[in-house]
């Protein structure tokens, strides 16, 4: 048996055994009544449904408790919050934030009319991507859309009839909240002044104050402290989901999904935690189930990856943005990469393991080797980023968290590039310039990174009949 084959038997059967333990575990811990039993896996599959739902009103709750724009993404409602410097290793908003593009966040509240967006004339790689509450990116302005500089309204339920001003394009929301995590590409710290520029540029204004030269007026005691909001816990995150899914009513794709979870009174309007038809056990194993549930979703993820990443060269290659009603997917993205873009935007190649799949680790030393001609196929530009089992930017001494077109690489006499992902500097400036540090002695994942990847190889990208990531090499 090939050691590639005997790693991925080695790994599947782990797996296996964890997702067996689990499952013992959950009936042992009740003593493996029915009521219980039905609770726990119930409320598994009520925890993946909602929540990327309840993540994004926690995202929310914490980017909107200040009232003036901070600089790191967060501000009041309807205003963009400028990230004017890249991500380091300080950034913890969201999971997996991106090294390329300084952030141009916003959250809209379309409940008392529409909102306009000014797109100003960007001579560079930007998008402006629009998500609803259930995390899917329904609408994008920006370049790969060819989106003309003007204003777009992003209209609400219920405001189908509002008249809009003439040369105002419309863009209809089911929902009434929505989120902007806006990025522009940046060439380095250099070029920072003339991204901000282009920053200042985007505009949010009223509908009701269109056309008035609408500039919001700051607090006279600005409260600049963000509140900690912390995931809800046991019952109280059911309750929570009850609360959103009637604030958000769900599509109508998602009723068979509802009428099961009912059963455990989970649904619009619904608290689990009150309701005097649930049993003792069944609550039980509901709270038990939101416990579990990062760990369930971390043996997905690794689930996924055995499967798909022998087609990518050991790399997971998915889409994401949108989700329909592939909740365990959409719940696993919600985990590793909240507020992805959709393939046209950006295809996102996830590295665990190296080309054996033994899992990634600082102790070792790793190259990624791109053959010549094989670079990303992009039109817009690509990065490999590291982080941490948790999916944050790793500190290091030169405060390199992501490599890429452009970094300053060194490239190998036929044309060929070596990156080298390791804790300690490698010897000689050129394999210096190429260095993507890695954590002393811990587990890390790679992310890659392709904006705007070429539109006639997107197909083969996503299922491996076409360019793949090179495999993960570790140093013998």
């Amino acid at each position: 048996m090939s050691p590639r084959r005997q790693h991925l038997r080695i790994l599947t059967t782990a797996i296996a055994l964890g997702l067996a333990a689990m499952a013992a575990g959950g009936v042992q811990a009740s003593a493996a009544t029915p009521a219980y039993q039905e609770g726990y896996d119930l409320g598994l599959e009520a925890w993946k449904y909602g929540l990327p739902l309840v993540k994004m009103d926690q995202t929310f709750r914490i980017q909107t408790s200040v009232d003036v724009p901070d600089g790191r993404g967060r501000g009041p409602v309807n205003r963009f919050s400028h990230v004017r410097v890249l991500a380091n290793a300080s950034a913890h908003d969201v999971v997996a934030p991106n090294n390329d593009t300084p952030y141009s966040i916003a959250w809209l509240n379309l409940s008392h009319q529409p909102i306009v967006i000014h797109v100003p004339k960007v001579n560079r790689y930007f998008v402006i991507p629009l998500y609803d509450p259930y995390t899917e990116d329904f609408h994008n302005l920006g370049s790969v859309q060819r989106t003309e500089p003007g204003d777009y309204a992003v209209v609400g339920p219920g405001q189908g009839r509002v008249k809009l001003p003439k040369d105002v394009h419309r863009i209809k929301s089911r929902y009434d909240r929505v989120w902007i995590i806006g990025r522009t590409l940046n060439y380095g710290s250099a070029d920072l002044g003339n991204t901000r520029k282009i920053q200042n540029r985007y505009r949010i204004t009223p509908l009701s104050r269109y056309g008035t030269g609408f500039r919001p007026k700051p607090p006279g005691n600005p409260d600049t402290t963000p509140e900690g909001v912390p995931m809800p816990s046991g019952l109280a995150f059911f309750d929570k989901l009850g609360y959103l899914l009637r604030r958000f009513p769900p599509p109508a794709a998602d009723s068979a999904k509802l009428q099961e979870l009912a059963q455990i009174g989970v649904g619009p309007g619904k608290r689990p935690s009150t309701d005097s038809a649930l049993s003792a056990e069944t609550k039980q194993g509901m709270i038990d189930a939101v416990a579990a549930g990062p760990g369930v979703l971390q043996t997905a993820v690794t689930v996924r990856y055995v499967t798909e990443a022998p087609k990518h060269n050991g790399w997971l290659v998915l889409p994401t943005g949108r989700y329909g009603t592939d909740y365990d997917y959409r719940a696993l993205v919600t985990q590793v990469g909240l507020g992805a873009l959709t393939p046209s935007e950006a295809i996102y190649p996830v590295g665990q393991t190296d080309k054996t799949l033994v899992p990634l680790n600082g102790s070792k030393d790793y190259v990624v080797h791109f053959e010549p001609g094989q670079l990303p196929p992009v039109d817009a530009f690509w990065s490999l980023t590291l982080y941490d089992s948790s999916g944050y930017f790793v500190p290091n001494p030169i405060d390199r968290y992501a490599i890429g077109d452009r970094s300053d690489l060194n490239l190998n006499p036929d044309g060929s590039l070596d990156i080298y992902v390791q804790s300690t500097e490698p010897s000689g400036p050129a394999k210096a310039k190429n260095w993507l540090p890695s954590p002393t002695g811990a587990a890390f994942r790679l992310t890659m990174r392709l904006y705007e990847p070429t539109r006639a190889q997107i197909p083969g990208i996503l299922d491996g009949s076409g360019w793949d990531p090179p495999a993960i090499t570790a140093v013998p």
